[in-house]
């Protein structure tokens, strides 16, 4: 608990004076002023993470999280639990959706085990497990507290790592069979939003199973009755190992002075735990995309952030966060290489 608190209070401001010279050099360039729109207020947000400008080309990592789910025992899912090491053993690989992705806007993927069923082995896998999986949240507590404190821990520790190995823009993603259940849960906690409105499809269940998770959801609020003032009560009683770990890796990324891509449903719930512990995080968030699973849309409202793409996606891995580094690149390009008025000869008037 002591490092958590830690970098909670270590989470600084962004720096106004760089993202005025940020903003100063983006009106001398050979446009409209904002007429750039989400792509300037990038770079300015990136200028004030930085604390300087011009910005710097950005070495990638995205980092996706692994965990099991006791709650599938309720039949929440359309796959059974074992794809879960499976995929991640497809990321490994380079075989997954992400890893094209990755490759494509130049990241590298971190696979990190924060509470899967079983130990797989695998040389570049991360393993900070706390358990094999939460319990079944319909029956109680997915974990204790002091577990939820550790998976936030494992996830700050797991973005110092990559800080001192010279990361500089890190992004979420996730994988666990049943993990837009706990995600849904909890969201309809914070947000005091019903089942109902929160609750999708996930992997794809039918009309019964899309009752059947609303169902769940609602036993599980009530059997558990998390306090929606305390995140970590919350997140405790309804949430999962992999969720615990991103909001910590948020948490370490802003105390790291690191911009953090957040994904789709899941990996925005973890960044919503993260802001209410620290709501200083939030200016250190770049959103990706606004995902198609049900309830995106409202927890991107409970974050206060706006998402840059709208590609009709529900895969998670950290799919959409790759694609947004793609606009984040471009920013950063766009500020650097662009002509000013002045150096191009070009008329203001």
């Amino acid at each position: 608990m002591r490092r958590l608190t830690e970098v909670i209070r270590s989470i600084g401001t962004l720096d106004t004076d760089a993202m005025r010279e940020a903003e100063r050099h983006s009106d001398r360039l050979t446009k409209p002023p904002g007429s750039l729109g989400k792509l300037e207020k990038l770079a300015v947000q990136l200028a004030g993470i930085e604390g300087g400008y011009p910005l710097q080309v950005q070495k990638k990592a995205i980092v996706v999280m692994a965990g099991d789910h006791g709650v599938c025992e309720e039949g929440v899912s359309a796959f059974p639990q074992e794809v879960t090491p499976q995929m991640v053993l497809n990321f490994l690989s380079g075989g997954a959706a992400v890893n094209v992705l990755a490759r494509h806007v130049g990241a590298d993927v971190v696979c990190v085990d924060m509470g899967m069923k079983g130990e797989l082995q695998h040389e570049r896998l991360w393993v900070r497990k706390v358990r094999g999986g939460t319990y079944n949240i319909a029956l109680g507590p997915a974990m204790s507290r002091e577990e939820a404190v550790q998976a936030l821990e494992a996830g700050i520790a797991v973005a110092d790592e990559l800080a001192a190995k010279g990361y500089k823009l890190l992004a979420t993603g996730e994988m666990g069979i049943g993990n837009t259940t706990p995600s849904a849960a909890m969201l309809a906690v914070f947000g005091g939003l019903s089942a109902e409105a929160v609750v999708g499809r996930g992997t794809g269940v039918n009309d019964a199973g899309l009752l059947r998770k609303r169902a769940v959801v609602e036993r599980a609020i009530q059997l558990n009755e998390p306090d929606p003032v305390d995140p970590l009560d919350v997140l405790g009683k309804l949430g999962g190992f992999e969720i615990a770990g991103l909001a910590g890796l948020v948490l370490g990324s802003a105390a790291n002075r690191l911009p953090i891509v957040i994904d789709g449903f899941i990996a925005s719930v973890a960044a919503l735990t993260a802001l209410r512990l620290a709501p200083g995080v939030g200016a250190y968030m770049i959103p990706s995309h606004l995902s198609d699973e049900a309830g995106h849309r409202a927890v991107l409202e409970q974050l206060g952030i706006e998402p840059i793409l709208h590609m009709d996606m529900r895969l998670g891995e950290g799919t959409g966060a790759a694609l947004a580094m793609t606009m984040i690149d471009a920013a950063i390009k766009l500020m650097n290489e662009m002509a000013t008025f002045d150096s191009a000869g070009v008329s203001r008037e």
